[in-house]
């Protein structure tokens, strides 16, 4: 679960925090940045930039979606990345008001969802007035060689498995127990880390990223950021009421910037 830290008798508490820890399964510390708001903290994983095959790889096989090809080769630099996906107590924590109700209303540690990316950046704008960072939107390449787990990648199907279970909430397993019979969303943290300790980039809600929506081309690039102009946005990641094959860390999706669904978040970049 997402550990609290909290602030020191002023109503606005920010700090900043760099901290190394250990993968149980790698022994490359992990460097972490925390920072502090109105009591809430924000866990980014620093990524270590590189190369990879993005794109309809040979570990999706046959559950590729036709805009998901051609694979080719991205390059992106170092970045930061949540360590999970923004919760409802961090969006109030930001925003201080109940204007946007997430559908799974009263669930802190659950994902932020029903928020538009035009929403996603007036969060954004706020944090960053708050805080003096420039935390943004990862851009799509950034995503999905997180997703994949970046320099440590092991070349899962799904980000940090190939058991879609072991590390995504999904139509499969969003439903029943606490939280209700039908399918919803659930706490941050709850499955199994990717290679870089990132959780929920498979399922739970689908991620809004920076980039306008386009088919991929054949053409290798160095931080990508997509086209200039469009009518949709990218999300990815897949979400609670998914198939498992719409979790893949490959899967994309487009919507309107001013599209909100109890199943659309975000994930912070830095």
């Amino acid at each position: 679960m997402k550990r609290r830290v909290k602030a020191l008798t002023v109503v606005l508490a920010i700090c900043l925090i760099t901290v190394f820890i250990r993968c149980q399964s790698d022994e490359t510390p992990i460097q972490q940045l925390i920072v502090v708001v109105n009591g809430d903290s924000i866990e980014m994983v620093f990524v270590k930039g590189g190369t990879f095959m993005m794109g309809c790889t040979d570990e999706q096989g046959c559950d590729c979606e036709d805009n998901e090809k051609p694979a080719r080769k991205e390059s992106v630099s170092d970045f930061y990345i949540g360590k999970y996906e923004v919760t409802q107590r961090l969006w109030r924590a930001v925003m201080d008001t109940d204007s946007i109700l997430p559908f799974n209303g009263g669930c802190g540690d659950c994902p932020m969802e029903n928020v538009s990316w035009k929403n996603a950046q007036e969060f954004i704008g706020r944090l960053n007035a708050m805080t003096g960072k420039t935390f943004r939107l990862p851009t799509e390449a950034e995503w999905e060689y997180a997703a994949r787990g970046g320099h440590k990648s092991k070349h899962y199907k799904y980000s940090g498995s190939n058991q879609v279970s072991e590390v995504a909430w999904h139509v499969g397993n969003s439903s029943g127990g606490q939280y209700g019979e039908a399918g919803t969303t659930r706490p941050v943290g709850l499955k199994k880390s990717n290679e870089l300790g990132l959780y929920d980039m498979s399922g739970n809600v689908w991620e809004w990223c920076s980039d306008w929506y386009a088919n991929y081309t054949s053409n290798s690039q160095t931080n990508p950021k997509g086209p200039q102009s469009g009518s949709r946005r990218v999300n990815r990641g897949g979400g609670w009421y998914n198939l498992a094959r719409y979790c893949r860390s490959s899967i994309r999706n487009g919507n309107s910037p001013t599209d909100r669904y109890d199943f659309l978040g975000l994930r912070l970049a830095l």
